[in-house]
Protein backbone atom coordinates (compact mmCIF):
# COMPACT_ATOMS: atom_id res chain seq x y z
CA UNK A 1 0.00 0.00 0.00
CA UNK A 2 2.82 2.40 0.84
CA UNK A 3 4.50 1.61 -2.45
CA UNK A 4 1.52 2.43 -4.34
CA UNK A 5 1.16 5.91 -2.52
CA UNK A 6 4.46 7.03 -3.33
CA UNK A 7 4.34 5.82 -6.78
CA UNK A 8 1.03 7.96 -7.26
CA UNK A 9 2.83 10.85 -5.41
CA UNK A 10 5.90 10.32 -8.26
CA UNK A 11 2.88 10.43 -11.00
CA UNK A 12 1.08 13.42 -9.83
CA UNK A 13 4.48 15.51 -9.86
CA UNK A 14 5.24 14.73 -12.71
CA UNK A 15 2.20 15.43 -13.98
CA UNK A 16 2.53 18.83 -11.92
CA UNK A 17 6.15 19.43 -13.22
CA UNK A 18 4.91 19.17 -16.89
CA UNK A 19 1.70 21.11 -16.27
CA UNK A 20 4.09 23.98 -14.84
CA UNK A 21 6.37 23.40 -18.19
CA UNK A 22 3.66 24.13 -20.04
CA UNK A 23 2.84 27.21 -18.35
CA UNK A 24 5.97 28.71 -18.56
CA UNK A 25 6.37 28.04 -22.30
CA UNK A 26 4.33 31.00 -23.44
CA UNK A 27 4.97 31.95 -26.83
CA UNK A 28 7.56 34.92 -27.29
CA UNK A 29 6.20 38.32 -28.96
CA UNK A 30 8.43 41.16 -30.15
CA UNK A 31 8.35 43.34 -27.46
CA UNK A 32 8.45 40.12 -24.88
CA UNK A 33 11.66 38.99 -26.54
CA UNK A 34 13.04 42.74 -26.73
CA UNK A 35 11.98 43.32 -23.17
CA UNK A 36 13.81 39.51 -21.91
CA UNK A 37 16.43 40.72 -24.26
CA UNK A 38 17.40 43.80 -22.32
CA UNK A 39 16.84 42.07 -18.53
CA UNK A 40 19.05 39.37 -19.49
CA UNK A 41 21.60 40.53 -21.77
CA UNK A 42 25.03 40.16 -20.09
CA UNK A 43 26.57 42.73 -22.53
CA UNK A 44 24.07 45.34 -20.75
CA UNK A 45 25.77 43.76 -17.22
CA UNK A 46 29.11 44.42 -18.33
CA UNK A 47 28.28 47.95 -19.31
CA UNK A 48 26.26 48.47 -15.60
CA UNK A 49 29.72 46.89 -14.02
CA UNK A 50 31.42 50.00 -15.83
CA UNK A 51 29.31 52.34 -15.06
CA UNK A 52 29.43 50.91 -11.15
CA UNK A 53 32.97 51.25 -11.34
CA UNK A 54 33.19 54.73 -12.89
CA UNK A 55 30.75 55.97 -9.95
CA UNK A 56 32.57 54.71 -7.18
CA UNK A 57 35.90 56.43 -8.74
CA UNK A 58 34.43 59.56 -9.25
CA UNK A 59 33.58 59.61 -5.58
CA UNK A 60 37.86 59.65 -4.83
CA UNK A 61 38.84 62.03 -7.48
CA UNK A 62 39.71 65.00 -6.62
CA UNK A 63 40.01 64.47 -3.04
CA UNK A 64 43.74 65.16 -0.89
CA UNK A 65 45.71 61.86 -1.10
CA UNK A 66 46.28 60.26 2.42
CA UNK A 67 48.43 61.67 4.93
CA UNK A 68 51.84 59.45 5.43
CA UNK A 69 53.34 58.64 8.84
CA UNK A 70 56.69 59.47 9.38
CA UNK A 71 58.56 57.46 11.69
CA UNK A 72 62.95 57.35 12.49
CA UNK A 73 65.57 58.38 14.48
CA UNK A 74 67.52 61.74 13.62
CA UNK A 75 71.15 61.89 14.71
CA UNK A 76 72.39 58.22 16.21
CA UNK A 77 75.95 58.44 16.89
CA UNK A 78 78.11 55.81 15.55
CA UNK A 79 81.39 56.29 16.52
CA UNK A 80 83.21 57.86 20.21
CA UNK A 81 81.78 57.11 23.39
CA UNK A 82 78.22 57.88 22.75
CA UNK A 83 77.97 55.14 19.95
CA UNK A 84 74.69 53.74 19.63
CA UNK A 85 73.28 55.19 22.62
CA UNK A 86 69.43 57.44 21.84
CA UNK A 87 69.72 59.37 24.94
CA UNK A 88 73.16 60.80 25.61
CA UNK A 89 73.81 62.91 22.50
CA UNK A 90 71.92 66.21 22.58
CA UNK A 91 71.04 66.09 19.11
CA UNK A 92 69.92 62.17 18.69
CA UNK A 93 65.97 62.49 18.39
CA UNK A 94 63.38 59.70 18.19
CA UNK A 95 60.86 61.10 15.78
CA UNK A 96 57.25 60.23 14.82
CA UNK A 97 55.57 62.68 12.28
CA UNK A 98 52.48 63.40 9.91
CA UNK A 99 53.07 64.72 6.22
CA UNK A 100 50.38 65.76 4.14
CA UNK A 101 50.52 66.50 0.69
CA UNK A 102 48.47 69.30 -1.23
CA UNK A 103 48.37 69.34 -5.07
CA UNK A 104 47.08 72.84 -6.50
CA UNK A 105 43.24 73.03 -6.61
CA UNK A 106 43.00 73.54 -9.84
CA UNK A 107 44.85 69.90 -10.70
CA UNK A 108 42.41 68.89 -7.88
CA UNK A 109 39.14 70.32 -9.87
CA UNK A 110 40.49 68.99 -12.98
CA UNK A 111 40.63 65.10 -11.77
CA UNK A 112 37.46 65.61 -10.56
CA UNK A 113 36.07 66.68 -13.61
CA UNK A 114 37.79 64.12 -15.73
CA UNK A 115 36.38 61.23 -13.34
CA UNK A 116 32.62 63.00 -13.47
CA UNK A 117 33.20 63.01 -16.99
CA UNK A 118 34.53 58.91 -17.00
CA UNK A 119 30.98 58.09 -14.95
CA UNK A 120 28.76 60.36 -17.94
CA UNK A 121 30.90 58.56 -20.71
CA UNK A 122 30.18 54.71 -19.16
CA UNK A 123 26.36 55.75 -18.91
CA UNK A 124 26.28 56.54 -22.68
CA UNK A 125 28.25 53.95 -23.53
CA UNK A 126 25.47 51.40 -21.60
CA UNK A 127 23.05 53.17 -23.47
CA UNK A 128 24.40 52.42 -26.69
CA UNK A 129 24.62 49.06 -25.38
CA UNK A 130 20.80 48.65 -24.17
CA UNK A 131 19.78 49.90 -28.06
CA UNK A 132 22.55 47.91 -29.91
CA UNK A 133 20.90 44.57 -27.83
CA UNK A 134 17.46 45.92 -28.45
CA UNK A 135 17.93 46.45 -32.67
CA UNK A 136 19.51 43.16 -32.69
CA UNK A 137 16.87 41.31 -31.33
CA UNK A 138 14.38 42.95 -32.80
CA UNK A 139 16.62 41.88 -36.37
CA UNK A 140 16.56 38.61 -34.72
CA UNK A 141 12.94 38.20 -34.19
CA UNK A 142 11.70 39.74 -37.83
CA UNK A 143 14.36 37.31 -39.06
CA UNK A 144 12.71 34.60 -37.70
CA UNK A 145 9.33 35.66 -38.23
CA UNK A 146 9.35 35.90 -42.08
CA UNK A 147 11.32 32.85 -42.18
CA UNK A 148 8.27 31.22 -40.28
CA UNK A 149 6.00 32.71 -42.72
CA UNK A 150 7.84 31.60 -45.83
CA UNK A 151 7.50 28.16 -44.45
CA UNK A 152 3.46 28.97 -44.48
CA UNK A 153 3.17 30.05 -47.85
CA UNK A 154 5.51 26.68 -48.65
CA UNK A 155 2.51 24.84 -47.31
CA UNK A 156 0.13 26.80 -49.49
CA UNK A 157 1.96 26.35 -52.35
CA UNK A 158 2.01 22.05 -51.36
CA UNK A 159 -1.33 21.91 -51.11
CA UNK A 160 -2.01 23.66 -53.87
CA UNK A 161 0.17 21.60 -56.04
CA UNK A 162 -1.80 18.80 -54.80
CA UNK A 163 -5.13 20.14 -56.40
CA UNK A 164 -2.76 20.56 -59.31
CA UNK A 165 -1.81 17.20 -59.12
CA UNK A 166 -5.06 16.08 -59.30
CA UNK A 167 -6.45 18.45 -62.06
CA UNK A 168 -3.62 17.11 -64.32
CA UNK A 169 -4.77 13.41 -63.58
CA UNK A 170 -8.19 13.97 -64.31
CA UNK A 171 -7.16 15.54 -67.51
CA UNK A 172 -5.46 12.64 -68.49
CA UNK A 173 -7.94 10.71 -67.20
CA UNK A 174 -10.27 12.52 -69.83
CA UNK A 175 -7.93 11.31 -72.97
CA UNK A 176 -6.68 15.16 -73.09
CA UNK A 177 -3.16 14.95 -71.73
CA UNK A 178 0.11 13.22 -72.44
CA UNK A 179 1.50 10.36 -69.80
CA UNK A 180 4.74 12.80 -69.31
CA UNK A 181 1.85 15.62 -67.91
CA UNK A 182 1.58 13.54 -64.72
CA UNK A 183 5.21 13.47 -63.61
CA UNK A 184 5.69 17.64 -63.89
CA UNK A 185 3.15 17.91 -60.17
CA UNK A 186 5.36 15.20 -58.92
CA UNK A 187 8.60 17.26 -59.65
CA UNK A 188 7.05 20.65 -58.82
CA UNK A 189 6.93 18.82 -55.14
CA UNK A 190 10.08 17.80 -55.28
CA UNK A 191 11.33 21.17 -55.82
CA UNK A 192 9.23 22.84 -52.81
CA UNK A 193 10.68 19.54 -50.68
CA UNK A 194 13.80 21.00 -51.06
CA UNK A 195 12.82 24.41 -50.85
CA UNK A 196 11.88 23.25 -47.02
CA UNK A 197 14.39 21.48 -46.27
CA UNK A 198 16.71 24.45 -47.16
CA UNK A 199 14.36 27.28 -45.27
CA UNK A 200 14.37 24.50 -42.54
CA UNK A 201 18.05 24.88 -42.07
CA UNK A 202 17.24 29.18 -42.36
CA UNK A 203 15.17 28.77 -39.51
CA UNK A 204 17.28 26.71 -36.95
CA UNK A 205 19.88 29.32 -37.73
CA UNK A 206 17.09 32.13 -36.50
CA UNK A 207 16.59 30.40 -33.73
CA UNK A 208 19.97 30.38 -32.45
CA UNK A 209 20.67 33.95 -32.99
CA UNK A 210 17.43 34.82 -31.13
CA UNK A 211 18.52 33.02 -28.26
CA UNK A 212 21.78 34.41 -28.21
CA UNK A 213 19.82 37.52 -26.98
CA UNK A 214 16.65 36.36 -25.56
CA UNK A 215 18.18 32.72 -24.22
CA UNK A 216 15.68 30.02 -23.39
CA UNK A 217 12.85 31.54 -25.09
CA UNK A 218 14.15 32.21 -28.41
CA UNK A 219 12.84 28.73 -28.92
CA UNK A 220 9.35 30.04 -28.23
CA UNK A 221 6.92 29.92 -31.25
CA UNK A 222 6.61 33.27 -31.87
CA UNK A 223 3.19 35.79 -31.25
CA UNK A 224 1.81 37.98 -32.58
CA UNK A 225 2.89 40.47 -35.65
CA UNK A 226 5.77 42.97 -36.12
CA UNK A 227 5.00 46.30 -34.92
CA UNK A 228 4.27 49.49 -36.81
CA UNK A 229 7.82 51.42 -35.85
CA UNK A 230 7.12 54.97 -37.11
CA UNK A 231 9.93 56.50 -39.25
CA UNK A 232 9.53 59.92 -40.24
CA UNK A 233 12.98 60.83 -42.83
CA UNK A 234 12.88 64.31 -42.17
CA UNK A 235 12.91 64.33 -38.80
CA UNK A 236 16.01 61.44 -38.72
CA UNK A 237 17.64 63.68 -40.50
CA UNK A 238 17.22 66.79 -38.37
CA UNK A 239 18.45 64.89 -35.30
CA UNK A 240 21.46 62.89 -36.42
CA UNK A 241 23.72 64.43 -34.34
CA UNK A 242 21.59 63.24 -31.41
CA UNK A 243 22.51 59.32 -32.16
CA UNK A 244 23.61 57.47 -29.18
CA UNK A 245 27.16 56.65 -30.46
CA UNK A 246 27.69 60.75 -30.83
CA UNK A 247 25.92 61.43 -27.12
CA UNK A 248 29.34 59.21 -26.08
CA UNK A 249 31.60 62.25 -27.18
CA UNK A 250 30.12 64.64 -25.02
CA UNK A 251 31.82 63.23 -21.60
CA UNK A 252 34.68 61.91 -24.12
CA UNK A 253 35.03 65.78 -25.10
CA UNK A 254 34.81 66.99 -21.64
CA UNK A 255 37.45 63.68 -20.27
CA UNK A 256 39.96 65.04 -22.39
CA UNK A 257 39.15 68.89 -21.72
CA UNK A 258 39.84 68.18 -17.90
CA UNK A 259 43.12 66.07 -18.87
CA UNK A 260 44.21 69.26 -21.02
CA UNK A 261 43.36 71.32 -17.64
CA UNK A 262 44.72 68.77 -15.02
CA UNK A 263 47.99 69.09 -17.44
CA UNK A 264 48.11 73.13 -17.60
CA UNK A 265 47.88 72.96 -13.19
CA UNK A 266 51.26 71.16 -13.41
CA UNK A 267 52.75 74.77 -13.92
CA UNK A 268 51.26 76.06 -11.06
CA UNK A 269 53.05 74.39 -7.56
CA UNK A 270 52.34 71.75 -5.06
CA UNK A 271 52.97 71.76 -1.56
CA UNK A 272 52.97 69.57 1.29
CA UNK A 273 53.18 69.85 5.10
CA UNK A 274 54.62 67.99 7.84
CA UNK A 275 54.68 68.29 11.44
CA UNK A 276 56.68 65.94 13.97
CA UNK A 277 57.90 65.19 17.46
CA UNK A 278 61.44 64.16 18.19
CA UNK A 279 61.97 62.96 21.72
CA UNK A 280 65.73 63.58 23.13
CA UNK A 281 67.32 61.61 26.23
CA UNK A 282 65.75 62.84 29.76
CA UNK A 283 68.64 65.51 29.84
CA UNK A 284 67.53 67.26 26.67
CA UNK A 285 64.35 69.22 25.91
CA UNK A 286 62.32 67.41 23.43
CA UNK A 287 61.94 69.15 19.80
CA UNK A 288 58.65 69.86 17.59
CA UNK A 289 59.13 70.17 13.74
CA UNK A 290 57.15 71.73 11.16
CA UNK A 291 58.21 71.81 7.62
CA UNK A 292 56.39 72.60 4.50
CA UNK A 293 57.54 71.77 1.12
CA UNK A 294 56.63 73.37 -2.24
CA UNK A 295 57.01 72.23 -5.90
CA UNK A 296 59.01 74.08 -7.93
CA UNK A 297 58.26 73.56 -11.61
CA UNK A 298 61.47 75.73 -13.47
CA UNK A 299 61.56 73.51 -16.45
CA UNK A 300 58.25 73.62 -17.96
CA UNK A 301 59.50 73.88 -21.31
CA UNK A 302 60.95 69.96 -21.34
CA UNK A 303 58.70 68.68 -18.75
CA UNK A 304 54.87 70.72 -18.58
CA UNK A 305 54.67 71.86 -22.09
CA UNK A 306 55.47 68.97 -23.77
CA UNK A 307 52.52 67.26 -21.51
CA UNK A 308 49.97 69.95 -22.51
CA UNK A 309 50.59 69.81 -26.18
CA UNK A 310 49.56 66.28 -25.88
CA UNK A 311 46.81 66.45 -23.89
CA UNK A 312 45.56 68.97 -26.49
CA UNK A 313 46.53 67.16 -29.62
CA UNK A 314 44.09 64.34 -27.68
CA UNK A 315 41.10 66.90 -27.37
CA UNK A 316 41.81 67.54 -30.87
CA UNK A 317 41.73 63.88 -31.73
CA UNK A 318 38.50 62.80 -30.38
CA UNK A 319 36.80 66.03 -31.95
CA UNK A 320 38.16 64.97 -35.03
CA UNK A 321 36.54 61.35 -34.37
CA UNK A 322 33.12 62.81 -33.19
CA UNK A 323 33.36 64.50 -36.80
CA UNK A 324 34.65 61.32 -38.72
CA UNK A 325 31.60 59.26 -36.82
CA UNK A 326 28.87 62.21 -37.73
CA UNK A 327 30.10 62.22 -41.52
CA UNK A 328 29.64 57.94 -41.19
CA UNK A 329 26.29 57.89 -39.44
CA UNK A 330 24.59 60.54 -41.83
CA UNK A 331 25.85 58.19 -44.37
CA UNK A 332 24.78 55.36 -42.67
CA UNK A 333 21.27 57.09 -42.19
CA UNK A 334 20.72 58.14 -45.72
CA UNK A 335 21.20 54.69 -46.96
CA UNK A 336 19.19 53.22 -44.86
CA UNK A 337 16.54 56.09 -45.86
CA UNK A 338 16.77 55.03 -49.27
CA UNK A 339 16.90 51.44 -48.69
CA UNK A 340 13.65 51.78 -46.81
CA UNK A 341 12.37 53.61 -50.00
CA UNK A 342 12.93 51.83 -52.44
CA UNK A 343 11.69 48.51 -50.17
CA UNK A 344 8.17 50.57 -49.95
CA UNK A 345 8.12 50.98 -53.78
CA UNK A 346 8.93 47.36 -54.62
CA UNK A 347 6.49 46.31 -51.75
CA UNK A 348 3.77 48.34 -53.33
CA UNK A 349 4.66 47.13 -57.09
CA UNK A 350 4.23 43.44 -55.91
CA UNK A 351 1.26 43.68 -54.45
CA UNK A 352 -0.73 45.77 -56.61
CA UNK A 353 0.98 44.80 -60.17
CA UNK A 354 3.33 41.84 -60.14
CA UNK A 355 1.30 39.69 -57.92
CA UNK A 356 -1.87 40.64 -59.43
CA UNK A 357 -0.65 39.74 -62.96
CA UNK A 358 1.12 36.47 -61.63
CA UNK A 359 -2.21 34.95 -61.13
CA UNK A 360 -4.51 35.77 -63.50
CA UNK A 361 -1.03 34.53 -65.85
CA UNK A 362 -1.31 31.02 -64.24
CA UNK A 363 -5.26 31.60 -64.35
CA UNK A 364 -5.48 31.81 -68.09
CA UNK A 365 -2.14 29.26 -68.99
CA UNK A 366 -4.44 26.17 -67.28
CA UNK A 367 -7.48 27.41 -68.25
CA UNK A 368 -5.99 27.21 -71.78
CA UNK A 369 -4.46 23.67 -70.74
CA UNK A 370 -7.68 22.10 -69.45
CA UNK A 371 -9.29 23.39 -73.29
CA UNK A 372 -6.00 22.00 -75.00
CA UNK A 373 -4.97 25.31 -75.91
CA UNK A 374 -1.82 25.08 -73.93
CA UNK A 375 0.48 22.54 -72.92
CA UNK A 376 1.24 21.84 -69.37
CA UNK A 377 4.95 23.29 -69.38
CA UNK A 378 3.58 26.57 -69.68
CA UNK A 379 1.20 26.35 -66.88
CA UNK A 380 4.46 25.40 -65.11
CA UNK A 381 6.58 27.95 -65.85
CA UNK A 382 3.63 30.61 -64.91
CA UNK A 383 2.75 28.98 -61.71
CA UNK A 384 7.02 29.29 -60.99
CA UNK A 385 6.36 32.77 -61.76
CA UNK A 386 3.38 33.11 -58.80
CA UNK A 387 5.73 30.99 -56.50
CA UNK A 388 8.65 32.93 -57.02
CA UNK A 389 6.81 36.37 -56.69
CA UNK A 390 5.07 35.17 -53.40
CA UNK A 391 8.12 34.58 -52.20
CA UNK A 392 9.94 37.58 -53.35
CA UNK A 393 7.03 39.83 -52.04
CA UNK A 394 8.15 38.28 -48.04
CA UNK A 395 11.73 38.88 -48.95
CA UNK A 396 11.05 42.63 -49.64
CA UNK A 397 8.96 42.72 -46.56
CA UNK A 398 10.80 41.03 -44.47
CA UNK A 399 13.80 43.56 -45.58
CA UNK A 400 11.95 46.73 -45.05
CA UNK A 401 10.85 45.61 -41.75
CA UNK A 402 14.26 45.21 -41.01
CA UNK A 403 15.87 48.29 -42.20
CA UNK A 404 12.39 50.26 -39.99
CA UNK A 405 13.69 48.65 -37.03
CA UNK A 406 17.55 49.90 -37.51
CA UNK A 407 16.56 53.32 -38.27
CA UNK A 408 13.90 53.16 -35.25
CA UNK A 409 16.40 51.80 -32.72
CA UNK A 410 19.19 54.51 -33.70
CA UNK A 411 17.97 57.12 -35.68
CA UNK A 412 14.33 57.13 -34.70
CA UNK A 413 11.99 57.12 -31.23
CA UNK A 414 13.73 53.80 -29.80
CA UNK A 415 17.06 55.43 -29.54
CA UNK A 416 14.70 58.11 -26.76
CA UNK A 417 12.10 56.15 -25.31
CA UNK A 418 13.24 55.97 -21.78
CA UNK A 419 10.49 53.57 -20.53
CA UNK A 420 12.49 51.23 -23.07
CA UNK A 421 16.11 51.60 -21.14
CA UNK A 422 15.98 50.62 -17.64
CA UNK A 423 17.81 52.13 -15.38
CA UNK A 424 18.88 54.82 -17.19
CA UNK A 425 20.35 57.07 -14.67
CA UNK A 426 22.85 53.94 -13.54
CA UNK A 427 22.69 52.73 -9.65
CA UNK A 428 22.81 56.18 -7.86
Amino acid sequence: MHGIRTMFRCVLLICLLGVTALVEAEPLSFDAALELATRSSPDIAVQTASVEAAQSASVAAGRLPDPKLTVGIENLPVTGEEKGSLTRDFMTMRKVGLMQEVPNSRKREARAAAAEAGAARAQAERRVSILTVRRDTALAWLDRYYLERRGVLLDELERENQLFAQAVQAQFAGGRGMPADVIVPKQEAAEIADRRDELASEIAKSKATLRRWAGAAGDEPLAGDPPALPIDAEHLRGHIHEHPELAVFVPMTQMAQAEVHEAEATKRPDWGVELAYGRRGAAFSDMVTLQVTLDLPVFTRTRQDPQIAARRQELTRVEAQREAMLRDHTQELDAELAEYEVTTRQLARLREVHLSLAQQKVDYQFASYRAGKADLAAVLNARRELIDARLKELEVEGKRTATVAKLYFFYGAGATDRKALPDEGGSR
